[in-house]
């Protein structure tokens, strides 16, 4: 199922993004945002070997034109148990790319779409490879997804919901990938002009 929810997802960060940019306002210019957030992550590896993880993250975002900016998001991650097999996972994900926000409900309402590259790091948990298992590795990391933010002040926004796939390819034995379903509710501390 997270397969497909990771296309639907990037389906609705592509068809947010497109409808947003027909839209009149936009988000203003020239501002700096720090979000920090609570993000749960279902994570699929094979078939129905599904587990939760519990993290946060930590968003840094400038915008620069428009609607466009560029976002760095940096997040931690830990189960003490992986489905059945009583090993845990701790894993910090750093991603880089664009983000696209659409500013709607006369500046009350941020709706944000994104796509971003990077990497995955697993560690405290047991990666099999050819030469023997190891306590740690690296990845590949994509995150693709989006969200929505209230305003609460002329500074301060309330994350509502984030929703985005984040593919990563640690070693698990079987094919390499991991399908993640990660949400995500917050503030965002913003600073710079309006």
């Amino acid at each position: 199922m997270l397969k497909y929810l990771g296309g639907l997802l990037l389906l609705g960060a592509l068809a947010i993004t497109t409808l947003a940019a027909q839209a009149v306002p936009s988000a203003p210019r020239g501002y700096l945002e720090v979000a920090v957030t609570y993000n749960p992550m279902q994570s699929n590896t094979v078939g129905s070997n599904d587990f939760w993880t519990q993290g946060g993250s930590v968003q840094l975002e400038g915008h620069f034109w428009r609607g466009l900016g560029v976002v760095a998001d940096v997040a931690g991650m830990h189960t003490s148990k992986i489905s059945h097999s009583g090993v845990g996972l701790d894993m910090v994900t750093a991603t880089f790319g664009p983000r696209y926000t659409w500013l709607c409900a006369h500046h009350k309402v941020l709706i944000f779409g994104q796509g971003l590259l990077g990497e995955a790091n697993g560690f405290n948990s047991v990666f099999p490879g050819k030469s023997g298992a190891t306590t740690d590795a690296d990845s590949l990391a994509g995150l693709a997804g989006g969200g929505m933010s209230f305003n609460l002040s002329r500074r301060i926004y309330l994350r509502a919901v984030e929703a985005d796939w984040l593919r990563t390819q640690l070693p698990n034995g079987t094919t390499g990938v991991q399908n993640n379903l990660r949400l995500g509710a917050g503030v965002v501390f913003r600073f710079g002009s309006e």
